[in-house]
């Protein structure tokens, strides 16, 4: 999803505090509980390097503001597993610490599994390699 509803969720929490509001709460925690579990099923497949396959959250853009993706690849780093990011909007080498690739031949390479928002045409060939929650192939 996009950062928005992470992001609102997280100020209306705040903007109630003192007031019982169980609902936000529970979205900000869904969310979280969420995350984890998406990086326990990544963990499980005991890769070496994790292929982060864009930052983005949404196709054609360039906005990875609070990105859900940044907290799965923090916990999966956690567990001394390499993460790595394709994403050629970046002018830097790296991301908060992660090594950023801006050929996707050589990210593909590197990578044991490639963590997808979508599925995409550019990842194809490397379909076996794809984790992605994906499950219609649309935005």
């Amino acid at each position: 999803g996009g950062y928005c509803l992470p992001k609102d969720t997280k100020q209306l929490r705040a903007n109630f505090e003192g007031i019982p509001n169980n609902i936000v709460s529970a979205i900000v925690e869904s969310n979280d509980t969420r995350k984890g579990h998406i990086a326990s099923r990544i963990i499980a497949t005991e890769p070496k390097v994790v292929g982060i396959y864009r930052l983005t959250m949404k196709t054609d853009s360039d906005n990875f503001r609070a990105s859900a993706i940044q907290g799965i690849m923090q916990q999966v780093k956690d567990e001394g597993i390499e993460v790595v990011i394709y994403e050629p909007v970046l002018e830097e080498d790296q991301f908060d610490g992660f090594r950023v690739f801006k050929d996707l031949a050589e990210f593909k390479q590197a990578s044991d599994i490639i963590v997808s928002n979508r599925l995409n045409a550019e990842l194809k060939d490397v379909e076996e390699k794809i984790y992605t929650r994906d499950l219609f192939n649309r935005d």
